[in-house]
C-alpha cells in the first residue's frame, strides 16, 4: 500500500480522473467547481480532467455534451468566454464499463507516468471496491495517488467497515478523502474560528450556560430523479449520519490542539463516541420519521413521495427525521441536541441554533419566559451569524423586545467565496485532509445510527404523513413541546 506524498509540497501536473463524469453530481457541482478552480488559478498547470462513464461518448461528443448541461450551473457573472474554451480543453473522455478490469487498459494508456492522480468516485459505494481493484491492478495508483469517496458510504456500519478495508488495501488512509460537502460550506469552516478564535464565547459554550442546541437542514425539492437510490437509503442515511452529524461534532467538539487534520478530526471523533445510544423505548420516544404527501411548494403543486416517478407504493422509506439525543460529557451534560431534516419542507433552511440559559431570575415583568439568547447560525440559503439580545424598546417603561447582532460574512468580506465543492476539490489538490472524514470518524457515526435503524425495524411503524409545503409531522414540534423547547424557524 503506497504512502502519499503532500500535495502542498508538489508541483507535479494534475490527472484528475472523475468516474462517474457524465453523471448528475459531476454535471451539476464537480464540473462547474473544477472550472472555477480553473478560472482562479488554483489547478496545477497540465491539468487534465478525464471522466469515466458508460455512455458511448468519444472526447468532441462528452465536450459537447458538458457544453449544454454543465454550463448552466455556472454563474453568468463567471463564465468568460476565453477561460471556459481552455477548461473544455482540459477535457477527455472514456466509456468504460467500470466493473470489466480489461476496459482500464485504455485508462492507463492515457494516463501521464509522474503525475498526481486524483480518482473522484461519483458512483454507487458498491462500486468503489471494484474500481479501486482495477486501478491498482493496472498500476494506476502510486504515491502520488488519492481517492476521494462520495457518500453515502454504505448503507450501515458493516458496509462501511467493508468498504474501507477494501479501498485500504490499495490507498492509505492519507490518501483517502471521504467528502462530506457541507464541511466545504464557508459558513460552517468559519464554525471553527468563531468557537475557538474567540475568547469571549469559550467560557459560555458548555453547560449549564447552553440550554439546547437545535441543528436543521431543511429542503424544499423532492427526491427527483434519485428515487432509486434514495428509497433504499432515507434520510437518517442520506443526511443525518453525515451532513447533522458533522455539524453537531463541530459545534460539540473541544478545541483540538492544533488543525493538523489529525488533531482536529481526534477531538470530532470524541464527540461522536460520546453521543448516547440509543435503545428501543428512547428511539419509540425520541425520533421521528415522516414521508411526505401530495402539497404545495413555493405555491406549486407537487406529488406525494409514494407517486414519484420509481418510488414503491408501499414504500416505508423516511424523508423526514427529527430525533433527540445527547452528548455525554462534562462540557455537555444532560444539554438536548435536537437535529431535523426532511425534503418538501416549507422552506429551504440549513442553520444551528445555539439557546442559551435564561437568567435566573428576571426584574422585569414582560421578560419573555425562555430563550432570550440566542446563537443562530445560517449556512444557507444566505450565510449569517446572528447573536439575538434583548434591548430596550423606545418609549416610557422598560418594556423589551429582541434584537439580532449581525454578522453578515457576505458584506463583511470582499473576497469571493468559494462554493463547497470547489473549496474542498481544492484540498484535495493540495493534500488537505482537515475536512475529510477519517475512517473511524465514518465508523463511529454508523455505530449510533445503526441502532435506530434496527430500531425502526422492530417497531414496525410506518413513517408519519406530513404535507408537503410544511414543516413535517405534527409530532417533530410535540417532541420539542414536552421538553418546553420549540423549532426555531
Amino acid at each position: 500500500m503506497p504512502t502519499s506524498t503532500s500535495a502542498s509540497d508538489s508541483s507535479l501536473p494534475l490527472d484528475m480522473i472523475i468516474f462517474g463524469g457524465a453523471g448528475d453530481l459531476s454535471i451539476r457541482k464537480l464540473l462547474p467547481a473544477l472550472y472555477m478552480a480553473h478560472l482562479h488559478g488554483n489547478l496545477p498547470a497540465s491539468t487534465r480532467i478525464i471522466a469515466i462513464g458508460r455512455h458511448a461518448y468519444d472526447r468532441s461528443g462528452y465536450i459537447e455534451f458538458v457544453q449544454e448541461q454543465s454550463q448552466p450551473f455556472i454563474e453568468a457573472k463567471n463564465l468568460e468566454p476565453a477561460a471556459w474554451q481552455a477548461f473544455l480543453g482540459l477535457l477527455d473522455y472514456i466509456a468504460l464499463d467500470v466493473t470489466d478490469a480489461s476496459g482500464y487498459a485504455q485508462l492507463a494508456k492515457k494516463s501521464r507516468p509522474g503525475v498526481e492522480r486524483a480518482f473522484y468516485l461519483a458512483t454507487a459505494p458498491t462500486l468503489f471496491t471494484a474500481i479501486c481493484d482495477n486501478l491498482a491492478a493496472c498500476g494506476l495508483v502510486d504515491s502520488n495517488s488519492r481517492v476521494v469517496l462520495e457518500k453515502p458510504l454504505g448503507q450501515d456500519l458493516a458496509s462501511a467497515r467493508e468498504i474501507n478495508v477494501d479501498v485500504g488495501r490499495h490507498f492509505s488512509e492519507s490518501q483517502i478523502y471521504r467528502i462530506d460537502h457541507y464541511l466545504g460550506k464557508e459558513t460552517v469552516q468559519n464554525l471553527m474560528v468563531l468557537r475557538f478564535g474567540n475568547g469571549i464565547l469559550e467560557p459560555l459554550w458548555r453547560a449549564p450556560n447552553i440550554r439546547s442546541v437545535q441543528i436543521t437542514v431543511a429542503e424544499t425539492v423532492g427526491v427527483g430523479s434519485r428515487a432509486g437510490f434514495y428509497d433504499g437509503t432515507g434520510a437518517l442515511r442520506d443526511m443525518v449520519q453525515n451532513h447533522l452529524l458533522q455539524l453537531l461534532c463541530i459545534i460539540a467538539m473541544e478545541p483540538p490542539v492544533s488543525l493538523d487534520p489529525d488533531a482536529v478530526r481526534d477531538e470530532k471523533l470524541k464527540v461522536l463516541r460520546s453521543l448516547r445510544r440509543m435503545r428501543l423505548g428512547d428511539i419509540a420516544r425520541d425520533t421521528i420519521r415522516g414521508q411526505y404527501l401530495a402539497g404545495a411548494v413555493n405555491g406549486e403543486a407537487v406529488k406525494a413521495y409514494r407517486d414519484e416517478t420509481g418510488v414503491p407504493a408501499d414504500s416505508r422509506t423516511e424523508t423526514f427525521v427529527a430525533l433527540r439525543t445527547y452528548v455525554d460529557t462534562w462540557r455537555w451534560a444532560n444539554v438536548p441536541f435536537f437535529l431535523r431534516t426532511g425534503k418538501r419542507m416549507q422552506k429551504r433552511l440549513s442553520q444551528i441554533v445555539i439557546e442559551f440559559a435564561d437568567p435566573p431570575f428576571s426584574i422585569f415583568p414582560d421578560a419573555p419566559r425562555s430563550s432570550a439568547n440566542r446563537l443562530l447560525i445560517r449556512l444557507q440559503p444566505e450565510e449569517s451569524i446572528q447573536l439575538q439580545l434583548m434591548a430596550k424598546q423606545p418609549g416610557s417603561g422598560m418594556h423589551m423586545l429582541p434584537v439580532s447582532l449581525n454578522l453578515d460574512l457576505q458584506s463583511a468580506f470582499a473576497q469571493r467565496r468559494a462554493e463547497a465543492y470547489e473549496r474542498l476539490l481544492i484540498d484535495v489538490v493540495r493534500g488537505r485532509l482537515t475536512h475529510f472524514m477519517r475512517r473511524d470518524e465514518l465508523e463511529a457515526a454508523w455505530s449510533w445510527a445503526d441502532p435506530i435503524l434496527e430500531g425502526w425495524q422492530e417497531l414496525g411503524e410506518r413513517p408519519l404523513h406530513y404535507s408537503a409545503g410544511s414543516w413535517g409531522p405534527d409530532a417533530s414540534a410535540a417532541l420539542l413541546a414536552r421538553e418546553g423547547f420549540s423549532w426555531i424557524e
